[in-house]
């Protein structure tokens, strides 16, 4: 009988969240509690002002505290000197404080919070504390699902502080600025659910972008991503992200990432 409840629970939590597990951004929806997922992101962007590529290599951890509040903890790694060497890390929480449910949709609003840091030189004006910048983002999400199709959106404040010990950020460059996504994703197989251990294919587009608010300087990106989820556990996004438009200096705004991750249930008996 336990096996049969965790199974209709598997059922109906690929069926309605797996085309919420976007690509380069959070939905308001959590973790469920006591759950542990390992991820293994990875992304090739190519240089602006020189035929080299960026490699990031970002190792995290996720864990579902209860079913309103997660925490993640990630390292960041790159060869932006040369060498792939750890510049940083990061630590991040989300807590979902309104949720509205029916028989085939869902309405989900969540804060969220990060601080990180990173000892890298900084070279460019995006402020992005994901492998870049140290500093914290604080901000909302709200997502709706209908049926097969999730529709999610974002805005948050950052702040980046100096690149301690030997990197202060920019006296020219704005400190702070407003981030904002919209982000779509369907399911598109199986038409039908008949076991947990069925294939999800999702088809995704999500558009992020910042204004740096003491210049207005802005861009604008589109990611759009093909998603595979194995046996309800394992996860496997690959996506492309190219600048729609951008008024600041970014030194490598065009790339893949590859993404891998492994969800474990039940961590705590």
């Amino acid at each position: 009988m336990n096996y049969l409840r965790i199974v209709v629970l598997l059922l109906l939590g690929t069926q309605i969240q797996a085309q919420e597990l976007f690509v380069v951004t959070d939905p308001a929806s959590n973790v469920p509690s006591n759950t542990l997922i390992v991820k293994l992101s990875q992304s090739l962007f190519e240089r602006n002002f020189e035929e080299r590529y960026n490699y990031q290599l970002m190792p995290e951890v996720t864990y579902g505290l209860n079913k309103n509040l997660m925490v993640r903890a990630s390292a960041f790694l790159s060869n932006r000197n040369s060498q792939l060497a750890t510049e940083g890390a990061g630590l991040y929480a989300k807590y979902r404080f309104f949720s509205t449910d029916d028989l085939n949709s869902h309405f989900r609003l969540a804060a969220f919070g990060r601080y990180s840091f990173n000892k890298s030189n900084i070279v460019q004006e995006q402020i992005e504390i994901m492998g870049q910048n140290t500093g914290f983002e604080v901000g909302l999400v709200a997502t709706k699902l209908i049926k097969k199709v999730a529709i999610s959106s974002s805005l948050s404040f950052e702040k980046a502080f100096d690149n301690k010990p030997n990197y202060p950020f920019p006296s020219e460059s704005g400190d702070n600025a407003t981030n904002y996504t919209l982000s779509f994703g369907k399911l598109m197989y199986p038409k039908i659910y008949t076991s947990f251990k069925q294939t999800n294919i999702n088809l995704m587009i999500e558009f992020v972008g910042q204004t740096i608010n003491e210049n207005g300087k802005s861009y604008l990106d589109v990611v759009p991503a093909i998603q595979f989820i194995f046996n309800s556990q394992a996860r496997l996004d690959l996506a492309y992200r190219r600048q729609i438009m951008s008024s600041m200096l970014r030194t490598a705004p065009n790339g893949v990432y590859l993404n891998l991750e492994y969800t474990f249930f039940n961590l705590i008996k």
